[in-house]
């Protein structure tokens, strides 16, 4: 299949530039695969669409602050987005400009943090640097470091936590699991109440995901890693629910990856702490996941390809044309959709 097979028209004003108050407002456009049906609600009716029995599995990776302001012995200023942590002090990055990160270059933060880099990665343009701190570099981080919003959207957050999903627990991300932003914990209880069982996993959104597809042809685009876990408990749950033909619901496409990147043929899987590289496109047969709660994702990109596959090409891209049709806001502070 071809790149250019996923594309479609987006109004440039339905790009969501901030989230929608309280979270779970925000609209939800549900496609019901086997009927071929669009329905139109609110994310606060989600409930509707689960059951008692189903599996909701969540990503509970936290975003980091990942982009700092640097400045070179010169003092010329340096860009620098944390990617991945490779050791305790040591860090995949991107730095902008390039031309000013060299190796061996050191990096002033703050009087509490510097940065000195050690390597380049001439093929994905990434440096490995070395951090130097005084204190708790976390600690360090909250102060110096904002969010690493995507380009698309040019208004500050009002805080933190407006890109954070409420049950946020391990620190990693470059970027947020941005289905689970529409969730309040207050409609968390009651799905639970509801007998929706809650699963949690874990991958670190590298910005891998989001890098656009450049080969003409998808099959030869490469996905670059991300750090994955699924949990002796989680596992338990996942497994127990196979077996007993109960709903597996991924919230989001990175708890999809984790899932599908795991699970043997029949969907079952075992406790893993390992990197995926998974890339799913149609004709890919799901083995685990049986419904899946997502955002509106951008023409050609790989998260659009992950969907498709769930139903198929064509008519992913005539429910998107609906969602244009009905101004739905899309990306990653945009609107809902549930696929069953």
């Amino acid at each position: 299949m071809k790149t250019g097979d996923f594309d479609y028209f987006l109004p440039k004003e339905l790009i969501a530039q901030h989230p929608a108050e309280p979270r779970d407002s925000s609209r939800l456009l549900v496609y019901d695969r086997a009927k071929d049906q669009i329905f139109h609600r609110r994310f606060y009716e989600i409930g509707d669409y689960l059951k008692e029995g189903d599996l909701l599995v969540r990503n509970n990776t936290k975003v980091l602050p990942a982009r700092i302001y640097s400045h070179t012995a010169g003092g010329a200023a340096v860009e620098v987005l944390l990617l991945r942590r490779i050791t305790l002090d040591e860090w995949e990055v991107l730095v902008k400009p390039g031309k000013k990160a060299r190796p061996g270059a050191v990096l002033t933060v703050s009087p509490e943090l510097s940065l000195k880099v050690l390597s380049v990665n001439e093929e994905g343009g990434t440096r490995r640097v070395q951090f130097y701190y005084n204190g708790v570099f976390e600690d360090i981080l909250t102060r110096v470091g904002e969010m690493p919003l995507p380009p698309y959207i040019t208004e500050k957050l009002k805080d933190n936590s407006q890109y954070q999903t409420v049950y946020a627990l391990k620190d990693g991300s470059a970027a947020a699991p941005t289905a689970g932003l529409h969730f309040t914990q207050e409609l968390l209880t009651s799905l639970q109440n509801k007998g929706v069982e809650i699963a949690d996993v874990l991958l670190h959104v590298g910005l891998g995901t989001f890098r656009p597809v450049k080969a003409e042809d998808i099959s030869e685009h490469h996905m670059h890693t991300e750090y994955y876990e699924i949990d002796e408990r989680a596992a338990e749950q996942i497994n127990r629910a196979k077996k007993e033909k109960r709903r597996v619901v991924a919230v989001g496409t990175t708890s999809v990856r984790t899932l599908e990147s795991a699970a043997d043929e029949c969907g079952f899987v075992k406790p893993v702490k390992a990197e995926t590289g998974i890339f799913i496109y149609p004709p890919y047969k799901f083995k685990c996941v049986d419904a899946l709660i997502t955002n509106f994702h951008l023409p050609k990109s790989t998260l659009l390809m992950l969907v498709s596959a769930f139903s198929s090409r064509e008519k992913m891209l005539k429910v998107y044309e609906e969602a244009v049709k009905e101004r739905y806001r899309f990306f990653s502070f945009g609107d809902a959709m549930m696929i069953v």
